[in-house]
């Protein structure tokens, strides 16, 4: 299957890939994450998500697309261009909440209700500060990466970054995990305790 094959894109991903154009954005999801996510978050009712690295909004519309009215979605980035950007295509939306702030200032200082799934799309709550994302899931709560097969756009050293940062998921006892060789590199982990 290729991208164009994709079906029922979200309404809004149209209009978010052109800004993407316009702007010279050059770090867009992957189509195939997106509807992942869309899966992911359709499985919970009511749900309440958190993506970390709102960048230009590609997998929170995916995001926003699966949630049923009830759910709602917390997403941060620390950069207010692309909140900003952001902000403009899901105004409309309540279930949306769009935070321009430091991803682990807010990760060690929120203290609301848990998480049914966190799509970690930037350093903090991937690289660092991940005990404490980990944390912010419910008991059966899902934890999504992707770039985890080698980029072109990483910097020197970055691969021994992500080979380590495998090893420390995999010695987990407290989560199931799955790496799929797929996309950009998918790590799927589901909270056991």
């Amino acid at each position: 299957m290729n991208e164009a094959d994709i079906k029922n894109k979200p309404s809004v991903h149209a209009k978010i890939e052109a800004k993407c154009q316009e702007i010279g954005f050059d770090m867009p999801s992957d189509l195939y994450i997106g509807t992942l996510l869309k899966s992911l978050v359709a499985s919970k009712p009511c749900g309440h998500f958190l993506e970390l690295g709102t960048g230009i909004g590609l997998s929170l519309s995916w995001m926003a697309d699966g949630i049923d009215d009830c759910g709602s979605i917390i997403s941060i980035d620390n950069d207010p261009k692309l909140t900003g950007i952001v902000s403009q295509f899901f105004m409309l939306d309540s279930r949306v909440n769009i935070l321009c702030q430091d991803g682990t200032e807010w990760i060690k200082n929120y203290s609301g209700d848990k998480f049914d799934l966190i799509f970690a799309d930037a350093w903090p709550g991937k690289y660092s500060d991940l005990d404490e994302t980990l944390a912010l899931l419910k008991i059966g709560g899902i934890y999504v990466i992707d770039d985890m097969d080698e980029q072109p756009n990483w910097p020197q050293g970055h691969s021994e970054k992500a080979e380590e940062l495998v090893k420390r998921l995999e010695n987990r006892k407290d989560f199931n995990i799955t790496k799929m060789n797929w996309s950009s590199g998918i790590i799927l982990m589901t909270k056991l305790r």
